[in-house]
């Protein structure tokens, strides 16, 4: 008797995941452990596996559809088993599939999330964020292909490995006044911004959109912002990254904050907890969290117990879970169960903002960049360097008083950073 094989619950938040591409076809023979797809859910994108060995029997969903959880892929069986198509064993939410819009004359409908065929390539668009997957944006660099003028057949556009390995095969031809052919600045340039289309919105962009929304509309917000010294903090990471580059280390500014705001949480545990309706959850350990961005979104991986943690632990783990979570490579058990998060947008050079909080979180931290200015110190007027951060408060949870107490036990750390070192 054929298995059917249904759209896992791949993370938390998940109501629908996004099939990627298949890895297999119908009439392969598969193996138990067996990569079978690959499906972007809210958080990242993960391979499909199978538990169950026999032949790929019937693939019921095309690459780019929508597929709510618990909904059937595929089957597997005996060679020659005939199968139907199962139905569904609940109806996909409404933010499955876009809501449909009328075309232009010049425009073609899209195909709809269940055609069987996957959808025509769509051009990347011209001057503006290239859609890719990390396998092909490597593939694409190995070969020296510019991604610009490829098109991209997987959802929404993507450009996928396969299309990659077509461009090479017959490269593109760079279209007049591309950037390849641009010889002129900027203030020269002619024509449209980017080219008009309609982009269906990703499971991730869908999940952010209604959690910041959620957000925003339900928690009552306090914003409390602190300016600090951060001439102490930036002597001490440079001496230390000069004494300790044989051995390959390297700090981060933001690995001094994380760390920082671990060690601020014991100090002022109030702060590490989260709103539960008919209780306040106080978290016995400081798992931080910090915002990375990505192609489509931004995800928060998890440093559990970083209050048990010395600042070069926190530091490995953060570039590790970084270039995981930019490649889609997280797990869902590196980006749930935060209790404390940090925005840092210093090195985008933003000198100070406010950050949504990622609910059930009671708060979260904005971090600006370093600003040199004139500051007075024992009643002179001299250079200074500078660092403000804001936390946003769930007003519900606790008062702004404690938010301020937080802030300040933050500023007595970061600004003495060899406390960060014990």
């Amino acid at each position: 008797m054929a298995q059917f094989i249904d759209m896992p619950k791949l993370s938390d938040t998940m109501t629908v995941g996004t099939l990627v591409k298949w890895l297999k076809k119908e009439g392969d023979v598969i193996n138990a452990g067996d990569m079978l797809a690959e499906v972007e859910t809210d958080k990242a994108t993960m391979e499909l596996e199978s538990f169950f060995a026999g032949t790929l029997l019937k693939i019921f969903s095309a690459a780019g559809a929508q597929i709510a959880i618990g909904d059937p892929l595929c089957a597997i069986g005996k060679p020659g088993e005939v199968v139907g198509t199962p139905a569904p064993k609940k109806a996909a939410p409404a933010v499955a599939a876009p809501a449909p819009v009328a075309a232009s004359a010049n425009e073609p409908k899209p195909a709809p999330a269940s055609a069987p065929t996957p959808p025509a390539p769509s051009p990347a668009p011209a001057g503006g964020r290239v859609r890719i997957s990390p396998l092909a944006r490597k593939l694409a660099a190995e070969k020296k292909i510019d991604v610009t003028h490829v098109a991209g057949s997987g959802p929404g556009g993507r450009i996928v490995r396969a299309d990659i390995l077509a461009a090479e095969k017959n490269p593109p031809t760079a279209k007049a006044g591309s950037a390849s052919t641009f010889t002129g600045g900027a203030l020269s340039a002619r024509g449209p911004v980017q080219e008009e289309r309609l982009i269906p919105v990703s499971t991730m962009r869908g999940v952010i959109a209604k959690r910041m929304l959620e957000s925003t509309t339900q928690i009552p917000y306090v914003y409390l912002d602190i300016e600090m010294d951060a001439g102490p903090l930036l002597a001490l990471r440079e001496q230390l990254n000069t004494g300790l580059e044989k051995e390959g280390v390297k700090l981060s500014v933001n690995d001094f904050i994380l760390k920082a705001c671990a060690d601020a949480l014991r100090r002022v545990p109030a702060v590490n907890a989260s709103w539960e309706a008919t209780h306040i959850r106080r978290h016995g350990a400081a798992h931080v969290a910090f915002a990375v961005a990505m192609e489509d979104g931004l995800i928060t991986p998890v440093i559990r117990d970083a209050h048990l943690k010395s600042i070069f632990q926190i530091s490995t783990e953060a570039k590790s879970l970084g270039k995981k979570a930019k490649e889609k490579k997280l797990v869902p058990a590196e980006f749930t169960g935060g209790t404390f998060c940090v925005s840092n947008l210093g090195m985008m050079g933003i000198p100070k903002f406010t950050a949504i909080i990622n609910p059930p979180n009671a708060a979260i931290l904005a971090v600006g960049t370093t600003v040199t200015k004139p500051v007075v110190k024992n009643g002179q007027i001299v250079v200074g360097q500078t660092l403000t951060v804001t936390l946003s408060c769930d007003h519900r949870v606790f008062d702004g008083a404690v938010g301020a107490q937080f802030l300040g036990a933050l500023k007595t750390l970061l600004e003495s950073p060899a406390l960060l070192l014990v």
